[in-house]
């Protein structure tokens, strides 16, 4: 699928790997559409990019309801939904038990799963339900969406117990969802992020970063959003790319 002037919806758009890839998918002659509820921040890349290329709409993905309308918005707006990424999330972290005994809060386990997984299989299936009206491309394409989960789906660190939960169910809907949404025309894949600098790393001593980027293979840094931005371009543009999960973490492994 070409880029320009396609319209990719990119869930947490407002900071982090979904700002990187406002500015990745715009800077390509895209439009961007941010889903966050950070609006401040969204407002701030709708600036940065120009409101001919950049909207947000306020939605919190967890609220099927907020992403129903969404995705109507969208529609509405500039008449087609091409791709999206679903980069919205939340890190929190906990011990199954804490060190005096106190069990992991339910509620945080309920919150992380309501943004990180339940999110975004509502935005993928309303924005599946839109991207079907398409026409289709000389490939029979029609749409294109890929989640963001982490290498913490098979690399999980103390106290990410739910966090890693999420990222794992996020890989294993990529195959089953690709074979619903084949006939359509809409592929499905995930991107694995590595250590990647963000905001999730906001509050880490200096020297711990500095470990941490001693843990790629090459290049000995932090992964940046934009790195991120690129590949889902380069997914979106690459139509025989499908129902997989692209590990992006410069051979990082974590110990």
């Amino acid at each position: 699928m070409k880029i320009a002037d396609r319209v990719a919806v990119v869930t947490g758009g407002a900071s982090g790997i979904g700002r990187g890839t406002c500015r990745e998918f715009v800077a390509r002659g895209g439009r961007a559409v941010i889903f966050d509820v950070e609006e401040e921040r969204a407002r701030d890349v709708v600036r940065e990019l120009g409101q001919e290329r950049a909207h947000f709409v306020p939605v919190d993905v967890s609220d099927a309801g907020q992403v129903e309308r969404g995705i109507a918005v969208v529609v509405e707006r500039f008449g087609a939904l091409h791709a999206v990424l679903n980069a919205a999330g939340v890190g929190h972290a906990a011990k199954l038990i804490a060190d005096d005994g106190t069990p992991f809060p339910l509620e945080l386990w309920s919150r992380t799963l309501a943004v990180n997984l339940t999110g975004t299989f509502h935005v993928m299936r309303f924005a599946a339900a839109a991207m079907r009206a398409n026409a289709p491309d000389q490939d029979g394409e029609r749409g294109v969406i890929v989640n963001v989960s982490s290498g913490a789906a098979w690399q999980g660190q103390t106290g990410q117990v739910a966090y890693s939960a999420t990222k794992a169910a996020v890989i294993g809907m990529v195959l089953p969802a690709a074979r619903d949404l084949a006939r359509h025309g809409i592929r499905v894949l995930a991107i694995a992020p590595g250590l990647i600098e963000t905001g999730m790393l906001a509050g880490i001593p200096e020297k711990a970063l500095a470990g941490l980027a001693r843990l790629p293979l090459f290049p000995k840094r932090l992964g940046q959003p934009h790195e991120i931005g690129a590949l889902f371009c380069s997914l979106v543009e690459i139509p025989y790319f499908n129902a997989t999960c692209v590990s992006l973490d410069a051979g990082a492994r974590m110990p």
